[in-house]
């Protein structure tokens, strides 16, 4: 897959106040937007932190788009993020993530099926 990639990761974080959670929120946020320029390949980031108290919702999202997959598979093993996982330890709780091609045709489909059904493609 040659194309740009989008990285999305959730987190719910550690906190037994409402203080406690906030500062948690603050901390992932400041650390991830740290990467900001380090990162070969890491195109853009936006750090998100959840403002309503809803039970069901993650406290933090981490949105990156990568120049391609080969980008997104260096920045798993590079030392600034590995340093950031390390700096946040178990702070997080939970985690979820997606990670999914942009401009995709569509679930399942490989990048030459995607350009086949591409609107240019369909033109003819």
């Amino acid at each position: 897959m040659s194309g740009p990639i989008k990285h999305v990761v959730m987190w719910r974080v550690h906190g037994e106040t409402a203080e406690q959670r906030a500062a948690a929120r603050r901390k992932v946020q400041a650390a991830f937007e740290g990467l900001r320029g380090r990162i070969e390949g890491l195109r853009s980031i936006e750090v998100g932190v959840n403002i309503t108290d809803v039970d069901h919702a993650c406290d933090v999202v981490l949105i990156t788009e990568f120049s391609n997959l080969a980008g997104l598979q260096s920045y798993a093993t590079h030392p600034e993020h590995l340093r950031v996982r390390r700096e946040l330890g178990d702070l997080r709780t939970a985690r979820f993530q997606v990670d999914y091609a942009i401009g995709s045709a569509g679930p399942g489909l490989g990048e030459a099926e995607a350009r086949e059904l591409s609107p240019e493609a369909m033109a003819d």
